[in-house]
Parts: structure tokens; C-alpha cells; sequence
């Protein structure tokens, strides 16, 4: 079974062998039966390795070799290596007045001296074992200490006494010189070597009983086909390979029940999916989506027509749509989003779009009103016999606009109705939902979600928008129960954007051209933004930092602060950058909005009109701020990344984002999309004080390199924990993921996804694979379950 990420197995079959432990699953043992009370205690405690599964699942992270032989007189400094020889003698050493103890060992090999060297309590078991004149391999890094030669606490294995066979001991010598040595993720409480031992004896125990009750979650039939070894196969070459060849076959095995596992759950999902029952929802001839394309002032991508027809197909059908849209950044996903909900009124439904804050849900209203014109005063004077009114929920609105909303939206006159997790409270009632569109899934929790679509008498359909690109076996696994879209084009009229690294330290004159590329912008009449981490001057910050220095990029105020985010999710928190490792420990605190707008109002930006834009402000002045920014009534916008989405006003054309370093490459590639969306070319500035060399950017100049967000969604995610990039899928404890990397095992998760979707489809019960039933009972702890259930 695939249990927080480890796979253990029940009886195959009903006639398995008797055996001591025949009766259960011996993956399932706690650790204390095999290794003991004190280890399994330490283990349980810093590792979280309860079972013998979990010790069995918890992999070497690399392998060391030892190599061949060297002689004493050729020894390498700072190399690993491996020797033959004798002890000439040893003996014990006290230090710190006597508290501590040291092991010195001398070696000889006829062509030079070798010190050994072994601390802690340790160091008398080694006395009794390497006794003068005893032979034996010894492998370590070597050191220079006190201009000796040594190693410290080696692996060694002794060769017997001196007069042995010497056939005997030539095939001692080849079999530890060729045996890889298994590094473990380890603590200080639990170093690899420890981890090793335990792994011996747990190997040894369950090899003595034949691993009786041990069962393959794969069946019989993939794991011809794909020639994969069994599972007590694996786990043995996994920890104990003869070489890198049984490494690899193991660990390809391994990927394969993870990615197995969870791809039968994600079908599984998707079978149940089509045979629920849904109100199909088919556009009017002639109705409000008809008149809505014929007010575009514009002629639809290809891209978008056939998306639209992909999803005008499921919202057909009889059973809940369940898909996921994704593009790139400026492909025009809102607005297909948007036909979607307008076809959905047309069939006799609502339709509600759920954004994660309240800055993109009053930016998706105004736009959406607008777009629509008169088709958005349904039921009013002069509006369109065809047209619906489109309502905002949000959580901070006054309460008469509140009650307003909450009529029009359990009444139907609202066709489309936009909010926040306003939306998802007991007290919304609607007449008839037959759409939920999610714009930016990732910052809603899984129950959120869930709440609004149970406003409907039956399943509502499911559209689920993503930012900015993902790569195809990340949404395969992700989003492995929805459907795929992608917009791969960008409408006529979209501007290209370039984008450049401004090393703000390095070359201050870089930036002082970047301040007046931004106001010969203004001077055109045109408008710019500039982004920062934090917010600053919040309660307890060190308001006096920063100052004019902040827009040098060498000084910053302020300690972050957020946007509240949608319940049950800290995602949707804004400002608080990627925390990028910059390979500096002493940095300044990350730019502030407050400090930032000051300092450009009174330096380089002075005498334009500077407005503020932040999570703290009140949902009023944050609207009224965008209002006047998109009617050109304020020159320079200097905000947190509460403008990362949604956010369209075409005659913006340069961004500078300060400490770009500090935000992750999907977010700055999200963020500069901002830019560039009119006839107008886009210029994107990404600010650091970052030293060249750091890996931090090394990111950045990857954003400037490209504007594809595939490639830049693939490095984004290549630098992240696998736990990390299924933090959607997982609960919250560890990945199910252990062996598999979604960016790297494309091919893996193809096949699998193929072979669990035929599986699925002869069995969806998994009567005839039990096993294969017990491992995804196993993935799907009550959490995960739900996360599947509820889409």
C-alpha cells in the first residue's frame, strides 16, 4: 500500500503460505518488534518512521562507492577511498579534561602509514575489533590532520586471520570494493549509518520468513509488461544494491507504485465523475452569448474557439463538467471563462466565479460589466431583452448592498454572480447553479470549493482557471481528475513585453535609467507599476528604515504583511515574496510599498501621480485605487502583488519589480503580464542587489531570457520539493510522493495514467486487484479521500 508515501502489501492470495506472520502484513509491524525500543522511539520521534514499511520507504537519498583499492602511498586528500591493510596499533585518548574519549588506529600497507580515527562511546567497541595484526578493508574521505594522513570513523569490514585462503579473500575484497553504500536522509539523533543497520535487520528479518505476507500492489499483468522487478525485489536492491544497474531497476519499479496508485485513485475519480447526474446547459439560439460575440470588438483566437467548444461540449452533457482551463499569461482565459457562464444563463442556469481576493473579484466585476455593456443590466431600464445582471459578493460589502446581492443571486435575476469566499457562506442561496468557474484554484481550500458547488440542487459544473502555464505530467497529477484545456495563443493586439535584470548593487546607474525609462513612459502617457514584497510601517515594523535608499535597492522598512486569504488556505497571503535562497544570511528586510511610494514621490518619480495598493487598505480605497489607475487618472502604481492577476489596464507598459530575487518565476512571470496588454510594447524590470553568482539570479535571468511560461512553470517547479508541487493533492503531512519527480518521469506517468485508466474501466471496484484496493485504501487517508471527492 502506498501509505504517507510508502508502499506496503497484504496477502496476495487467500492460500499464502503459512508462516509466523502469515496473518498480517509484515510492512505493517511497528519498528520496535525488529529494531528495538530505543531506535524505533528515536526513529518515530525525528524521522517519523513508525513501521517497518515506513523504515523500508524511507530510500537512500545517493549511494557512495568505494572504489578501487589504493595504496597508502598514493592516498588523495579529500577523496573517498578504499584500502587494504593492517593495524600496526591503536589506542585511547581522553580530551576535554577527560569528558571525551578518542580511538587512534595506526594502519600499515608496507608502502606508507594511515591514522584511523573513531570518537564517542563507540570507540571501544572498535579497540576490541581492530586488534594489532588484523587485516581489513577501510574506506572514508581522506584528511590531513596534524600533516597526517587519516580517516575519520571509516566503514571497514576484517579479512580473517592472516593465514586464510587467499582466493577467499581476493573475493572478500571485490565484493566490498564493488557494494554501493546507502546515504540515508538522517538527523542528528539518527545518522544514515544507524538507519542503515536497522534496514539490515529489518531485510533480514522478513528474508528469514521468505517475506511471507508481503503482496505486490501492481499486478501481475503491468508488471510483465513493463518488466518490472516484484516488490521484495525492489525494496532489497533499493537499499542493498549489487550495483548502479539493480539501483535503477529498483527505484523504476518503486516509481511506478507511486505514480500507479495515484493515477487509479485520479480515474477512479473521473469514472465516478461521468455517472453523475447534471443539468446539461446548452446556449439559446440567439441569446445573451450570441449577443455578447457580436458586441466583441475583436475576433476570438483559434485557441479560444476550439476551447470553447471543448467546453460547451461538457456543459452538454448529462453528467458535472469537471476542467481544468489553463495558457499562458494574457491568452485570454477570462474571457472564455466568461462565455462559458454566459452560456450556461442562456440555458436557464447561474453561473459564479470565485476569485481569491477582493482586488480580483471587483477587477473581474468592473471588466466583466463592462465588456458586456448593456447585457449586464438585465431586467433595468435600458438594458438588452437578452441581458443578465451581474452581481459582486464580497465579504466586506455594507449591508444593504449585501442584502441587494443576496436577493438578486436566490432570486435569479443575477446570472452571474463574482465574490470571494463571501460566496461559500451558509447564508448564499441560489435559484439555479449550474457553473462554478475557480479562478486561481491554488489559493482555495478544499472545502471552500466544495461549499459553493453544494448550492446546487445538483452538481454544478466545474471550471477550474490556473495563472500561468503548468507542465502537462504536473497537471496530470494535480489535476489528475479534471480534463485539460490549454490556450497556447495570445489574442491580436498584445504587445510583446521585454524584460531585464537591473542589478540595483552592482551597477546603481541601472537603476537611475530604470526610474527614467519610467517616467519617459509617463511623459508618453503612458502608466507604470511597481511591485514590492511587503507592505511596511505595520504594527511592530521598523518603520524608519529604508527611506531614500529604498529605491536604490540597497535599503528596505517594513515587515511583510498579507492580504487575509480565502479560509483554510495561506496561499492567498500577498507580498510575502519566495523567501529565494540569495547566499546571504545578513540581508536587509525585503522592500516596502509605504517606504517604496515615499521614497520615489520625493526622488526619482517626483511630481507623478503615485498611488499605493495593498492588503491593508480598505476594500473601498483599494477599488477606488483601481478605478482611478484604469482611467488614467494616476501615473505610477506602487503595490504588493495584490496585482498579480486580473488586473487589465492596457495603457500600463513597464513594470519594476523591487527584490524580484525574493518572488518565485511563475509569480514574476505572472506578475509582468500585467504589462504589454494594449497596442502599446511592455517593459518589465526585474531589481535586485543580488551578486551574479547566487542561484537566486540565475531565476531571474531565466525570466528575462524567455517569455514562454511552459518552460518557466517547468524551472519554477524543478526548484521546489516534490511535496511541494502536489501541495494541492497532499494534506498537509508528507508527499505521497517519495521516489517519483513529476517534471522528470514524464514517461512514468503517461503510461500509468493509460493502464489505470483501462483497469478502471474492467474494474472500477478493484475486486479482481485487492492488493492494488489495499494501497489506495492506504493513499487515500480521510483527507485525501475528500480532496478527491470534492474535485
Amino acid at each position: 500500500m502506498v501509505c504517507n508515501g510508502r508502499v506496503s502489501a497484504q496477502p496476495e492470495t487467500s492460500n499464502t503460505p503459512p508462516s509466523s506472520r502469515s496473518a498480517a502484513d509484515p510492512l505493517a509491524d511497528p519498528l520496535a518488534r525488529v529494531v528495538g525500543g530505543a531506535t524505533a522511539k528515536v526513529m518515530a520521534t525525528h524521522l517519523d518512521l513508525r513501521t517497518v514499511g515506513d523504515l523500508l520507504h524511507h530510500y537512500p537519498r545517493r549511494y557512495a562507492e568505494r572504489g578501487e583499492l589504493t595504496r597508502l602511498s598514493d592516498l588523495p586528500v579529500d577523496e573517498h577511498a578504499t584500502v587494504v591493510a593492517e593495524v600496526a596499533d591503536t589506542r585511547i585518548l581522553t580530551f576535554n579534561r577527560g569528558r571525551g574519549q578518542r580511538l587512534e588506529v595506526t594502519l600499515t600497507d608496507g608502502s606508507g602509514r594511515l591514522q584511523l580515527v573513531f570518537f564517542g562511546r563507540g570507540a571501544h567497541h572498535h579497540k576490541r575489533e581492530l586488534l594489532p595484526g588484523r587485516r581489513g578493508l577501510f574506506s572514508g574521505k581522506v584528511s590531513l590532520f596534524n600533516r597526517r594522513l587519516q580517516l575519520a570513523h571509516p566503514s571497514y569490514q576484517l579479512l580473517g586471520t592472516t593465514g586464510e585462503d587467499a582466493g577467499s579473500e581476493a573475493d572478500a575484497v571485490a565484493a566490498f570494493t564493488s557494494r554501493l553504500i546507502p546515504l540515508y536522509p538522517a538527523c542528528r539523533q539518527m545518522e544514515s549509518w544507524k538507519i542503515a543497520k536497522a534496514v539490515d535487520t529489518v531485510l533480514a528479518s522478513l528474508e528469514a520468513d521468505g517475506w511471507a505476507g508481503v503482496r505486490d500492489p501492481l499486478p501481475p499483468r503491468l508488471r510483465a509488461d513493463h518488466d518490472l522487478p516484484p516488490l521484495p525485489e525492489a525494496l532489497r536492491r533499493v537499499h542493498r544494491p549489487a550495483g548502479r544497474k539493480e539501483v535503477e531497476a529498483a527505484r523504476r519499479r518503486l516509481k511506478w507504485d507511486e505514480a500507479f496508485v495515484l493515477q487509479v485513485a485520479l480515474a477512479r475519480r473521473r469514472y465516478a465523475d461521468a455517472r453523475l447526474p447534471a443539468v446539461p446547459r446548452r446556449p439559446a439560439p440567439d441569446g445573451l452569448l450570441t449577443a455578447f460575440d457580436a458586441k466583441l470588438p475583436f475576433t476570438l483566437t483559434e485557441g479560444q474557439c476550439r476551447v470553447g467548444e471543448e467546453i460547451f461540449a461538457d456543459l452538454a452533457a448529462d453528467h458535472p463538467m469537471h476542467r481544468l482551463l489553463q495558457g499562458e499569461v494574457g491568452s485570454g482565459k477570462t474571457l472564455v471563462a466568461l462565455r462559458a457562464m454566459l452560456g450556461v444563463v442562456d440555458g436557464g442556469g447561474q453561473a459564479a466565479l470565485l476569485a481569491p481576493t477582493e482586488v480580483l473579484a471587483q477587477q473581474h466585476h468592473r471588466s466583466i460589466v463592462e465588456m458586456m455593456g448593456e447585457l449586464a443590466e438585465g431586467g433595468l431600464l435600458g438594458g438588452a431583452e437578452q441581458g443578465t445582471r451581474v452581481t459582486l459578493l464580497t465579504g466586506s460589502m455594507g449591508a444593504a448592498a449585501r442584502r441587494r446581492a443576496l436577493l438578486e443571486t436566490v432570486t435569479g435575476e443575477a446570472g452571474l454572480v463574482i465574490g470571494t469566499h463571501a460566496l461559500i457562506e451558509d447564508r448564499v442561496r441560489f435559484h439555479d447553479l449550474g457553473l462554478v468557474v475557480v479562478d486561481e484554484q491554488h489559493r482555495f481550500g478544499v472545502r471552500q470549493r466544495d461549499a459553493l458547488r453544494s448550492r446546487a440542487e445538483h452538481p454544478p459544473h466545474l471550471l477550474v482557471m490556473t495563472a500561468t502555464p503548468i507542465p502537462r505530467t504536473v497537471a496530470m497529477t494535480v489535476f489528475g481528475d479534471l480534463e485539460t484545456s490549454v490556450l497556447d495563443q495570445l489574442p491580436e493586439g498584445r504587445s510583446p513585453i521585454v524584460t531585464h535584470v537591473v542589478p540595483a548593487e552592482d551597477k546603481p546607474h541601472f537603476l537611475r535609467r530604470a526610474w527614467e525609462r519610467v517616467r519617459e513612459e509617463v511623459a508618453a502617457g503612458r502608466q507604470a507599476y511597481v511591485v514590492c514584497p511587503r507592505i511596511g510601517d505595520g504594527p511592530g515594523e521598523d518603520a524608519g528604515a529604508g527611506g531614500a535608499g529604498a529605491t536604490a535597492g540597497t535599503k528596505g522598512a517594513g515587515a511583510k504583511d498579507a492580504d487575509p486569504p480565502a479560509p483554510g488556505d495561506t496561499a492567498a497571503a500577498e507580498g510575502t515574496g519566495s523567501g529565494a535562497d540569495d547566499g546571504s544570511g545578513d540581508r536587509r528586510p525585503p522592500l516596502a510599498v509605504l517606504d517604496v511610494a515615499r521614497s520615489l514621490a520625493a526622488g526619482p518619480l517626483a511630481g507623478l501621480r503615485i498611488a499605493e495598493l495593498h492588503g491593508r487598505m480598505a476594500p473601498d480605497a483599494k477599488d477606488e485605487v483601481m478605478r482611478r489607475f484604469s482611467a488614467g487618472e494616476l501615473d505610477v502604481l506602487v503595490a504588493t502583488t495584490v496585482i498579480e492577476v486580473g488586473v487589465n489596464v492596457p495603457n500600463a507598459t513597464v513594470m519594476a519589480i523591487m527584490d524580484a530575487d525574493r518572488f518565485g518565476v511563475s509569480q514574476l512571470h505572472q506578475l509582468r503580464g500585467r504589462v504589454g496588454r494594449g497596442e502599446h510594447p511592455g517593459l518589465c524590470l526585474l531589481v535586485t542587489d543580488l551578486p551574479e553568482a547566487v542561484p537566486a539570479r540565475a531565476r531571474l535571468e531565466a525570466v528575462a531570457s524567455t517569455r514562454d511560461g511552459f518552460e518557466l512553470s517547468r524551472i519554477d517547479l524543478e526548484q521546489r520539493r516534490e511535496g511541494d508541487v502536489l501541495g494541492q493533492a497532499q494534506s498537509g503531512g508528507r508527499s505521497s510522493l517519495r521516489m517519483l519527480a513529476v517534471i522528470e518521469d514524464e514517461d512514468i506517468i503517461i503510461e500509468a495514467r493509460r493502464e489505470a485508466a483501462e483497469l478502471v474501466e474492467r474494474d472500477p471496484e478493484l475486486t479482481r486487484t485487492p492488493a492494488l484496493r489495499t494501497a489506495l485504501d492506504a493513499l487515500l487517508d480521510a483527507e485525501r479521500e475528500e480532496f478527491l471527492e470534492r474535485g
